[in-house]
């Protein structure tokens, strides 16, 4: 596998966002970018990056602003607008290089603002794939008090965002790993619980209008979003967009499972019928 190419983008607010970067070869190919999840940061993803790039995609993956090595304060972002407008500037400047509109892959929070994003149509995409979606959210009637208390007193304020990493996989090994690593953190601010909700509403109503070739992975035993808005996003649907698989037992980060390699091979299948 090429290492890694770091680097960084300037946001339109000149936010630092970190870019990783692994290609294929020199001449322009297909690509995929990757979104990662709330708290984490793109570095996870290295394995995954890695499989694309035996499937012939250079990758780029990068961390949200509030996020690794990005800038901003850990967990907040001003607004949802801000947070497509980086995802903007990461995969036009990714495209300028390929020879085909990029594939988008999320996971979780970055699954959500991936649909949100394709929802939009900010720019062409090749193929979406969602893995664990956060669709939908759980919040108890406590929580959505904090969060108006929060949006009117402190909105940029990090609070524990509550995620369990023991539901993170079923792999000790990935659970130890995440809860060691120090570019991880548990924030979250009233601001971005606030674009979560506004890119979930969105995404969920513009579903029915959404063209781009879809492949949604749905975890079976997700304790940290609701994968009822998976299924949800995928009944509104129009006919032969989207390949669903759900996976019984597993946990959230399909990719990081016990039994992963059923995953890639769903996701595999899926990348050969675009070609």
């Amino acid at each position: 596998m090429t290492p890694a190419r770091e680097h960084w983008l300037a946001a339109a607010d000149s936010t630092a966002l970190f870019v990783s970067d692994w290609p294929v070869d020199a001449a322009p190919g297909e690509g995929v970018v990757l979104m990662h999840g709330l708290g984490e940061h793109c570095g996870r993803y290295a394995h995954v990056a890695r499989f694309f790039n035996n499937c012939g995609y250079s990758v780029r993956a990068y961390d949200h602003r509030g996020h690794g090595r990005s800038g901003g304060a850990r967990g907040d972002v001003p607004d949802a607008e801000t947070l497509l407008q980086d995802a903007k500037i990461v995969i036009d400047d990714f495209a300028q290089n390929l020879s085909a509109p990029p594939l988008l892959l999320g996971h979780s929070m970055g699954g959500l603002f991936a649909a949100y994003y394709a929802a939009r149509a900010l720019s062409p995409l090749g193929g979406l794939i969602l893995s664990s979606p956060a669709l939908r959210i759980r919040l108890s009637a406590m929580q959505k008090l904090l969060v108006q208390l929060l949006g009117a007193l402190a909105p940029g304020l990090g609070i524990a965002n509550g995620l369990d990493s023991n539901y993170l996989s079923h792999r000790r090994d990935v659970v130890e790993a995440y809860d060691r690593d120090p570019l991880v953190h548990a924030k979250i601010s009233a601001r971005l619980l606030r674009a979560m909700l506004e890119a979930i509403a969105f995404a969920q109503a513009q579903a029915p209008a959404l063209g781009v070739k879809t492949l949604l992975v749905v975890a079976g035993d997700d304790h940290l979003v609701d994968a009822g808005g998976s299924e949800a996003f995928h009944a509104k649907l129009a006919p032969g967009v989207c390949t669903l698989h759900r996976y019984p037992g597993y946990y959230h980060e399909l990719f990081n499972e016990t039994e992963a390699e059923r995953v890639f091979e769903h996701l595999r299948a899926w990348l050969d019928g675009l070609r």
